[in-house]
């Protein structure tokens, strides 16, 4: 029955019941009318619509339900599916929303996944040049700068040697960001070392103490999954050393019932009312590329908590 219909039928219910009411009931009404009269009238009246709003909230109760989905949804946060109730173009509906949402969750998952794809090739693309070329160039630098300083008089040696450290600790930056931007450790020797790699080589302020956990039987999550768990890892170890200002923060990787779970917490001032920038929605669209969850929050003792839990198939047992 279609949604016309239906309202039409319950207003037709209603109004049939109010004239089989003063037709068979004993109501009469008077010239001019008595006041009696009028108040039972008034009353009948009041009834009938007050039945008639309960029937149609009642009627259109999937609709509210579908309206409140629609105002909630958001697609780096998958939610269940508002349930099919209702009849004909109620149903209808409710089911052309959610696969409306299916839809477009694949597509901006294909789409998220390009652009991340395209993202991670461009950093490689700029760590390999940067190693390279520039590296190369500054090593050259660096050996004609030692080769005039050796033949240098003395007065003017000290400035070629302060010149030299200087150019070697540009070297030494550009290496540290090469290795930022391609995390070679993470393919060579796995996703423990690379984290540990990357709390040892990110510049800290003065003050803030870093805590590292990782167990010891993780189950193997695949180089995308480590990826994905490696870069929340460097975003939210970046977020903190820029804006929390913590005094401590904890860094723990361990294995979860359902597979892994990664937990960063610091003391530091928190999210507070502050709107998620491109970094924090750019945790979100990496971990549903993989299937993972990622929330963000105050810690237990105030701060900030990223808590990312990736799932592993129940097929991978293996350790690393």
């Amino acid at each position: 029955m279609s949604l016309f219909w239906r309202i039409f039928l319950l207003n037709a219910a209603v109004l049939v019941a109010a004239g089989a009411l003063l037709l068979l009931g004993p109501i009469t009404i008077s010239t001019p009318v008595l006041l009696t009269e009028a108040m039972i009238l008034t009353g009948g009246i009041a009834f009938m619509l007050a039945a008639n709003a309960a029937l149609l909230r009642l009627g259109l109760f999937p609709l509210q339900r579908v309206t409140r989905a629609m105002t909630t949804t958001d697609l780096l946060r998958p939610s269940p599916r508002p349930e099919v109730a209702g009849h004909g173009e109620i149903a209808a509906l409710i089911e052309t929303f959610n696969t409306m949402l299916d839809r477009l969750e694949a597509e901006r998952a294909t789409s998220s996944a390009r652009a991340l794809s395209a993202q991670e090739a461009e950093r490689r693309r700029v760590a390999q040049e940067l190693h390279d070329e520039v590296g190369q160039t500054l090593t050259a630098v660096l050996l004609e700068l030692k080769r005039v300083a050796d033949h240098a008089p003395e007065p003017l040696r000290g400035e070629l040697r302060q010149v030299q450290e200087i150019t070697r600790g540009s070297l030494d930056e550009i290496r540290r960001i090469a290795r930022r931007l391609r995390p070679g450790v993470l393919e060579e020797l796995g996703l423990v070392s690379a984290l540990t790699a990357l709390i040892t080589e990110t510049p800290t302020p003065d003050g803030l103490t870093i805590r590292r956990r990782t167990g010891k039987d993780l189950p193997e999550l695949g180089a995308e999954a480590e990826l994905v768990v490696y870069r929340i890892a460097q975003e939210a170890l970046t977020n903190t050393v820029r804006h929390a200002g913590a005094t401590h923060l904890e860094l723990s990787l361990r294995r979860s019932p359902g597979g892994v779970e990664l937990l960063i917490r610091d003391d530091g001032r928190g999210l507070g009312d502050t709107p998620e920038g491109a970094g924090l929605r750019g945790m979100r669209e990496r971990a549903l590329l993989i299937g993972a969850e990622v929330s963000l929050g105050p810690g237990p003792q105030g701060g900030t908590e990223v808590r990312l839990d990736v799932p592993v198939p129940n097929g991978s047992n293996g350790s690393k």
